[in-house]
């Protein structure tokens, strides 16, 4: 069997190391410890994530639409596949350097995407992006951590907790969208987003692109009100 390389590392704004491994074609990016935060291999939630969302959110002229997390850029790449020709597609990324490996390290895994240019990086935490904004964004797609239990870090309570949730909404357009992944279902969250004033949909799907495997939690919300 091929053995991992470790290619590159990076310390998160909570403190974590995060390290980028390759095995053959294969990639995966770990917490020091070893616990896995994502695989190339994997995916297929990710991209239910950006389907599900334009699913919800529907035909709209030049939808401007916020990405939370890079990730191994399977959210972005979906939105790309759906999102029309005069959408934005910003991604906002809390660990810059994840966005070199993208462009360098993991070049094989993004291809040309970043060069599309619907697409924006911006280098930060996506809890800025939100609070800043009023009525900016039709939909917030948040790939961020492990969902709303979090993992790496604590300030993702600012994405997740009730205060959160009413900047959201504020920085949604009217019936703009709020999706939201999770390795985890969280019924108290399905409740909590009811009670910000979301139609709120719950979709368990696939972790991989296959019909087996490991389940993941997507959340579709709709903005409420004007």
């Amino acid at each position: 069997m091929i053995p991992w390389e470790e290619l590159a590392t990076a310390r998160a704004p909570e403190g974590d190391i995060l390290r980028l491994f390759r095995r053959g074609t294969e990639y995966s990016i770990r917490l020091g410890d070893g616990n896995e935060l994502m695989n190339s291999r994997l995916g297929g939630s990710e991209i239910a994530l950006s389907t599900l969302s334009f699913d919800r959110l529907g035909a709209r002229s030049a939808p401007r639409v916020l990405i939370g997390g890079l990730g191994m850029g399977f959210t972005l790449r979906a939105a790309q596949e759906v999102a029309p020709a005069d959408a934005v597609l910003v991604v906002s990324e809390v660990v810059p350097e994840l966005i070199g490996w993208a462009r360098d390290e993991m070049s094989a895994v993004f291809g040309d995407c970043l060069s599309d240019p619907r697409v924006e990086l911006r280098p930060g935490d996506v809890v800025q992006e939100i609070a800043g904004a009023t009525a900016e964004w039709d939909a917030i797609l948040l790939d961020v951590d492990n969902g709303p239990d979090g993992l790496t870090r604590d300030g993702n309570d600012a994405l997740y907790g009730e205060a959160g949730l009413a900047a959201a909404h504020r920085a949604l357009t009217p019936r703009g969208v709020l999706a939201i992944w999770s390795a985890h279902p969280s019924q108290p969250f399905t409740k909590r987003l009811a009670r910000a004033n979301f139609d709120v949909k719950v979709e368990s799907v696939r972790a991989g692109r296959s019909k087996r495997g490991s389940r993941h939690t997507v959340w579709t919300a709709v903005r409420k009100g004007q």
